[in-house]
């Protein structure tokens, strides 16, 4: 089955993803987006089969050690495994959470702790590396985020529900990439929770003097 997805990731996450240059934040979004999208997981397998074959022409150019073989296999048996790497082979339906979150949250929905912060808005920060955050956001129907810019690069994904912005309807497997470019106030759609995934890899930008100062103690 093919999701109407009309949101993707661009070719540089894509990339950054295959060749594992992004922050672990990042690498959550984009494997639990690939997991629900045929698009981009067909474009991630182009980018990952013409790195292989970078690597198998750089291996045929250089000499390298008698131990080189069994150096590297006692690097990749001692390499911690990353829950993040393992991707669904196709889309689900039963589940909020695809594969890849779900080994993250340690389970679906109902296992997020959930923490109030505004306007209804509940978050729960996931446990990363220090070069990014991301977080689920539940938004109630029909409510606004404060009006935000970027200091960064934000990566946002609906897995339940829909939001939108000047960007347009964002429903469950769209992404939304952000810059510092973007300037906007997403509204969630009336009538269902909006639940998202969120990663940025610096502080928002707000405009409003409230957001600025609760934003010391969400984090966001």
């Amino acid at each position: 089955m093919t999701n109407e997805i009309k949101h993707h990731l661009t070719d540089a996450l894509l990339m950054g993803y295959a060749s594992g240059n992004l922050p672990e934040a990042f690498d959550l979004v984009v494997a639990t987006h690939i997991s629900l999208c045929d698009e981009c997981r067909a474009r991630l397998g182009s980018f990952e089969a013409v790195g292989g074959a970078l690597i198998d022409e750089a291996a045929d150019a250089v000499d390298v050690n008698d131990d080189a073989l069994e150096s590297t296999l006692r690097l990749i048996e001692g390499a911690p495994k990353d829950p993040i790497r393992i991707r669904d082979t196709a889309p689900e339906a039963e589940t909020v959470f695809p594969e890849p979150l779900r080994d993250y949250v340690g389970g679906d929905l109902d296992a997020v702790r959930w923490r109030s912060i505004a306007g209804g808005v509940k978050q729960a920060v996931l446990p990363t590396s220090r070069d990014a955050t991301v977080r689920l956001l539940a938004i109630p129907g029909g409510a606004a985020m404060p009006d935000h810019g970027h200091h960064g690069t934000e990566l946002t994904l609906v897995l339940k529900g829909a939001f939108r912005d000047d960007d347009g309807l964002f429903a469950r497997g769209d992404v939304e990439v952000a810059n510092e470019d973007l300037h906007h106030t997403p509204i969630a759609e009336p009538g269902e929770v909006c639940i998202c995934l969120a990663a940025t890899d610096a502080p928002l930008r707000f405009k409003g003097i409230l957001p600025r100062i609760a934003q010391r103690f969400i984090g966001i």
